[in-house]
């Protein structure tokens, strides 16, 4: 981890993201670097978790977006929660990789209170697109951009992505990170995320394979 603290000093990326800090962060997945940003062009404070010795290309590469009911209250109506768990143990049983998390992408870009709004709606029996829809909100207002400037920043040139979602993929290509290699990153669906999934796969374009031997409930 000697080549990020020796670039800390006076580094800034002009595309608008700030190296600020990198600090140790030991946890039950094993020994972390944390490397925190500031997004210059809004303001948002952003992290990128590092394992290991960064390499320029191939590295095993998690783009999670900010999931408070999921990633910290262990909420069932998604896969969040369960996702970044399984991203970090990936990336240390591999001994080097990044994972880079996206605040400011709560409810897919629409933050905490109209997500919990939209998730009232699912409830009543929309599904998560037209929840937003119903709510006058995009469909899904992330900007992947930011994770691109980290990754530049931390001398990353391609990545192995961890994510269903092709969108990601396209956002990093858009700004100059070459993606070698899409790997799955499949969850054990259950009876609260089901639908949630379903819809994710059929309107959002997820590539979620495992969810064909799962039978019943409504897209």
């Amino acid at each position: 981890m000697t080549e990020i603290d020796g670039a800390l000093a006076g580094k800034a990326d002009p595309s608008g993201v700030e190296r600020v800090v990198n600090a140790p962060l030991p946890t039950v997945y094993g020994d972390f670097q944390a490397v925190g940003y500031l997004d210059r062009t809004r303001g948002d404070e952003q992290v990128a978790l590092v394992y290991g010795d960064i390499e320029e290309e191939g590295m095993l590469t998690r783009l999670h977006s900010e999931c408070l009911t999921g990633d910290a209250f262990g909420s069932r109506h998604c896969e969040c929660g369960p996702q970044l768990s399984t991203a970090l143990r990936e990336i240390a049983a591999e001994g080097r990789g990044i994972l880079v998390y996206l605040r400011g992408h709560e409810g897919r870009g629409i933050g905490l209170l109209a997500k919990l709004q939209a998730m009232k709606l699912q409830a009543e029996g929309l599904d998560t697109v037209e929840a937003n829809l119903a709510l006058g909100l995009p469909v899904d207002a992330r900007d992947y951009g930011v994770a691109a400037d980290i990754l530049h920043d931390l001398g990353v040139r391609s990545v192995r992505l961890l994510s269903n979602n092709p969108r990601k993929r396209e956002a990093l290509l858009r700004n100059g990170i070459k993606v070698d290699e899409q790997v799955p990153l499949l969850i054990p669906p259950c009876e609260d995320n089901i639908t949630y999934l379903r819809t994710k796969r059929e309107r959002l374009d997820h590539d979620l394979p495992h969810l064909d031997a799962v039978v019943g409930h409504r897209v």
